[in-house]
C-alpha cells in the first residue's frame, strides 16, 4: 500500500514520477485499516530533498503509511521557504500530545559544535524523552543519532582530522537480527560526517548493540532495545547525487577538498556516480517497519504502555483475525 502525504507537497509529484504509489486522503479512507503514524522531525537544511528521502523509504513497504512533518518550535529553517514551513510542518509543541507508531529524527549541520551549545538541545532532549511514552519505536540519523546516544547514555562524540566522505562497505554484525533480515554481509552505505561515535565509548550496561559497522568509519547502526529506537550514524536514505552535490559545495569553499571515497567511479568526479545502497535502504526500512507493524497496538492511545501492545491486538493480529472472520463469513 501507499504512503499517505499531502498531495501538494513536493514529494507527492517527485514520487509518482518514480512510480512509488502515494495515496490521496479520499483514497486513504475507503480503506479499512489504521493506517502506521510516522512523524518526521526534519532537521536537514534541504527539507525538501529530505522529506522525499524520507518519503520514498517509508512508501516502499506494503502498508499504508501516514507522515506528519514536524518542526522543531522556535528555530526558524534558514533554506526553506516560510510558506513550505507553514503549509506543510507543524511545531512539535503543536504535535506532542499525540502518538505515533514510529518517529524520525535527521540529522542537523551542527554536528562540530557541543551538544549542549546546539540552540534547540533543551527541545530535543525533551522530544528524545517524549518518545519513550508517545512513539512505539524511534530511528535517529546521523547527527540526531549521536545526540540519542548521548542523551540517553552519555555516549560522546569526536572530531574527525578530516570529513568521512564516501560510500564505505559496512560489516553485517548481526544477520539475525530482523532489522537486518535480507541484508548483505557487505553493505555499502554513504558517509557524511565529522565527528563519529566510538565502540570502546558504548557503556556495557546500556544494552546498545553494533548491527553494523565499518573498519573505517566504526559503528554505523546500533539497536538501543531499551529505548525501542535505532541509531544510523550514516546517509543509508542518500540519493544518488547527495554526495556528489555536498562535494561541489564543499570544493567550491576549499579546493583541496578530497574527492568522496568510492563513490564515483575509479574516483573520477567528472563521471557520474552509481547508486549500490539503494536496495539495502528500502529492505532495511521495510525490515523495520514490519517490525513496528507487527508490535504496535492497534489502539494508539496504549502506545507507550509498560508492555508494547498492551495486551491489545497489535495491527498485524488485528489483520490476520479479520481476515479469519472474513474467511468464515463474519467480516
Amino acid at each position: 500500500m501507499p504512503i499517505k502525504i499531502p498531495n501538494d507537497l513536493p514529494a507527492f509529484t517527485a514520487l509518482q514520477a518514480e512510480g512509488v504509489m502515494v495515496m490521496q486522503e479520499a483514497d486513504a479512507i475507503r480503506q479499512d485499516i489504521r493506517p502506521l503514524r510516522f512523524g518526521l522531525l526534519n532537521l536537514m537544511p534541504d527539507k525538501i530533498r529530505t522529506e522525499t528521502q524520507i518519503a520514498r523509504l517509508l512508501g516502499s513497504t506494503p502498508l499504508q503509511v501516514e507522515l506528519s512533518l514536524i518542526r522543531i518550535t522556535n528555530h526558524v529553517p534558514r533554506n526553506t521557504a516560510a510558506d513550505h514551513m507553514s503549509a506543510f510542518y507543524r511545531s512539535w509543541e503543536d504535535a506532542r500530545r499525540e502518538k505515533f507508531d514510529g518517529f524520525i529524527i535527521t540529522g542537523a549541520p551542527v554536528e562540530t559544535m557541543p551538544f549542549e551549545e546546539v540552540s534547540y538541545w533543551d527541545e530535543l532532549c525533551s522530544v528524545f524523552d517524549w518518545t519513550q511514552s508517545h512513539v512505539h519505536a524511534c530511528l535517529n540519523i546521523c547527527w540526531a543519532a549521536q545526540a540519542a546516544v548521548h542523551h540517553f547514555h552519555g555516549v560522546p562524540k569526536h572530531l574527525l582530522p578530516r570529513k568521512a566522505s564516501g560510500v564505505f562497505r559496512h560489516r553485517n554484525r548481526a544477520p539475525a537480527s530482523p532489522y537486518l533480515c535480507g541484508l548483505s554481509d557487505g553493505v555499502p552505505i554513504p558517509v557524511s560526517r565529522w565527528t563519529e561515535v566510538r565502540e570502546e565509548d558504548l557503556p556495557p550496561e546500556s544494552g546498545l548493540r553494533v548491527l553494523l559497522d565499518s573498519p573505517e568509519t566504526g559503528p554505523c547502526l546500533l539497536e538501543d532495545a531499551a529505548h525501542r529506537s535505532l541509531h544510523m550514524f550514516n546517509h543509508i536514505e542518500y540519493d544518488t547525487d547527495t554526495l556528489r552535490n555536498e562535494y561541489v559545495r564543499d570544493v567550491a569553499k576549499d579546493a583541496a577538498t578530497p574527492v568522496p571515497q568510492g563513490y564515483f567511479p575509479d574516483d573520477d568526479p567528472s563521471r557520474p556516480p552509481e547508486n549500490r545502497w539503494r536496495s539495502h535502504a528500502h529492505l532495511l526500512f521495510a525490515n523495520w517497519i514490519n517490525q513496528i507493524y507487527q508490535t504496535t497496538p492497534f489502539d494508539l492511545s496504549r502506545i507507550g504502555a509498560d508492555r508494547p501492545d498492551g495486551g491489545r491486538p497489535t495491527l498485524h493480529r488485528q489483520a490476520v483475525q479479520r481476515r479469519h472472520q472474513v474467511a468464515l463469513g463474519a467480516g
